[in-house]
C-alpha cells in the first residue's frame, strides 16, 4: 500500500517497523474498508458496517448464527484488509485456558521456566464457536478483552495493539453449547446475526468462489498503525450533552423495565457511546446524532440485559425489549 507523507516510523507488534498515516488521510478509511469487505461478504452491508464500527471503536464483536454463513471469512478478511496477524482458536468442550493464554514451560538449557505465549497474542483473534467451551475456558478471555493483557504467575504480559476479538457462537439450542456468562457477554461491544444471504448475493458468492477464495485476493487498504491512528481519531468525534443524556435515558430505561431482571451496566453505556462515535465517523460526521445512538442500541445493549422469568417464559426477547425502549424514549430535537 502507498502512504502519503508520514510521521516517523513506529514499532509495531512483532518487532516490525510500520508508518502511521497522517490523520487527514484517515477520513475515508472505513468506507474503503467496507468496500473491500463487500467483495468477500455479499449482501450484508449492515453486518459489515457494524463490524467496522466495533473495530474502529476499539471494541470486540460477537457473531451469533448457524454455521457456514461467513463469520470466519469476515474475521480473515478484516485481518487481511488491515495487514494484521490473525489467529483462529476452535473452542471445544476440552479446551483449557492455557490453550488460549499460554503456559509456563521448562527451558532445558538452564532449567528455568519461561512463558510460552498462546494464540491470544495476536491482533485479530477468531474465537470460533466460543460457546462450545466450558465457562471456565470462556472466562480466560476476560482480562485480555478488557485490559489488553494476560497475567500469568503474577506477571502481566501485554497483548499486541490493536487487539480485536471476533467470536462466533452457535444458537444456544444447538447441541454441545454452553451459555456465555454475563461477564463474558458484557466484554463484547456488539452482538450481531449474519443470517442467510438472499438469492442474488448467494449466486454472486458462488461465482466469485468458483476458482479461489476471494479473501486471498484482498488488497490491504491500511495497516495496524493506520488502524490505531483511526481509533484515536474516532475518540475525537463530538458527543453533545443533549445526545449524551438521550443515550443515558435509553440505558436507564433498561434498569427498571418490567420485563428485565438485569439492566445495562456503565460498561454498556461506554460501549454505546464509543460505538456511536465510530458510526458517526464512518458516515462522515464529526459529531454523533441521536440516529447513531438509535441505530446501535439493539446490537450494543440487547446482549447485556436479561429477561425476567415471566417474560422469558412468555417468549419475550431482549432484542424486542431494547427495540421497544428505543421507540418509547423521546428523541431530542
Amino acid at each position: 500500500m502507498q502512504h502519503l507523507p508520514t510521521r516517523p516510523p513506529v514499532a509495531s507488534p512483532g518487532g516490525r517497523r510500520a508508518t502511521v498515516t497522517p490523520v487527514s488521510s484517515l477520513d475515508d478509511l472505513l468506507s474503503r474498508a467496507r468496500a473491500a469487505l463487500a467483495t468477500v461478504i455479499h449482501g450484508k452491508d449492515d453486518v459489515l458496517e457494524h463490524a467496522l464500527v466495533a473495530l474502529a471503536a476499539g471494541g470486540h464483536l460477537l457473531l451469533e448464527d448457524v454455521p457456514g454463513v461467513g463469520k470466519t471469512t469476515l474475521a480473515r478478511a478484516i485481518g487481511r484488509s488491515f495487514q494484521m496477524d490473525c489467529h483462529r482458536v476452535q473452542f471445544t468442550p476440552d479446551l483449557l485456558p492455557t490453550d488460549i493464554l499460554g503456559t509456563q514451560v521448562l527451558d532445558p538449557r538452564d532449567g528455568s521456566l519461561r512463558f510460552q505465549r498462546g494464540p491470544v497474542f495476536t491482533q485479530v483473534l477468531l474465537a470460533d464457536e466460543i460457546n462450545r467451551a466450558s465457562p471456565r475456558t470462556q472466562s480466560a478471555l476476560l482480562e485480555a478483552m478488557n485490559e489488553g493483557g494476560v497475567t500469568m504467575d503474577g506477571v502481566t504480559h501485554g497483548l499486541p495493539r490493536p487487539f480485536f476479538v471476533l467470536a462466533t457462537q452457535n444458537p444456544v439450542d444447538h447441541q454441545g453449547t454452553y451459555p456465555l456468562p454475563e461477564a463474558q457477554l458484557d466484554r463484547f461491544m456488539l452482538r450481531l446475526s449474519v443470517g442467510y444471504p438472499d438469492a442474488a448475493s448467494e449466486w454472486a458468492m458462488l461465482t466469485v468462489r468458483r476458482l479461489r477464495d476471494p479473501v486471498d485476493d484482498l488488497t490491504p487498504i491500511a495497516d495496524a498503525a493506520d488502524l490505531l491512528a483511526l481509533q484515536a481519531r474516532v475518540r475525537e468525534v463530538a458527543v453533545h450533552e443533549e445526545v449524551g443524556r438521550y443515550l443515558l435515558r435509553l440505558v436507564a430505561a433498561t434498569r427498571d423495565h418490567k420485563d428485565l431482571a438485569l439492566g445495562v451496566s456503565p460498561r454498556g453505556s461506554i460501549a454505546l457511546y464509543r460505538a456511536s462515535q465510530a458510526l458517526a465517523f464512518l458516515r462522515g460526521r464529526a459529531f454523533v446524532s441521536p440516529d447513531d445512538v438509535r441505530r446501535l442500541a439493539v446490537p450494543v445493549l440487547a446482549h447485556r440485559v436479561q429477561c425476567g422469568a415471566e417474560a422469558a417464559y412468555a417468549g419475550v426477547s431482549t432484542r424486542a425489549v431494547i427495540a421497544g425502549i428505543v421507540e418509547s424514549v423521546p428523541v431530542p430535537t
